[in-house]
């Protein structure tokens, strides 16, 4: 089992910055891969990136690239996702998620544990 909870959302303008952190606890192997997802209303969850707590290798996807920055803290067992210049279209909730090897850093179907979310709202 594996317990993650999230935390940082919140509304800022157009070009700002937040970190959202997520803290996980549980099955190490069973959160060797952590991920971000996130969802607006009306679409899809999709992927943002992830990070392989093994070796801290990253991922992320184009839209996000030169912008987010995800990071590991094993003392604390919490990772980060600092988003800086914020766009109106990063708008959604944001989700931690995990899940053992190997790494899907876009499957949705592929992680079984997930945060209860939080919310980021950019506004133009």
């Amino acid at each position: 089992q594996v317990q993650l909870v999230e935390s940082g959302g919140g509304s800022v303008q157009a070009g700002g910055s937040l970190r959202l952190s997520c803290a996980a606890s549980g099955s190490t192997y069973s959160r060797r891969c952590l991920a971000w997802f996130r969802q607006a209303p009306g679409k899809e969850r999709e992927g943002v990136g992830g990070i392989y707590t093994g070796d801290g290798g990253t991922y992320y996807t184009d839209s996000v690239k030169g912008r987010f920055t995800i990071s590991q803290d094993n003392a604390k067992n919490t990772v980060y996702l600092q988003m800086n210049n914020l766009k109106p279209e990063d708008t959604a909730m944001y989700y931690c998620a995990a899940s053992g090897v190997p790494c899907s850093w876009l499957q949705v179907t592929r992680y079984k544990y997930w945060g209860q979310g939080t919310q980021v709202t950019v506004s133009s």
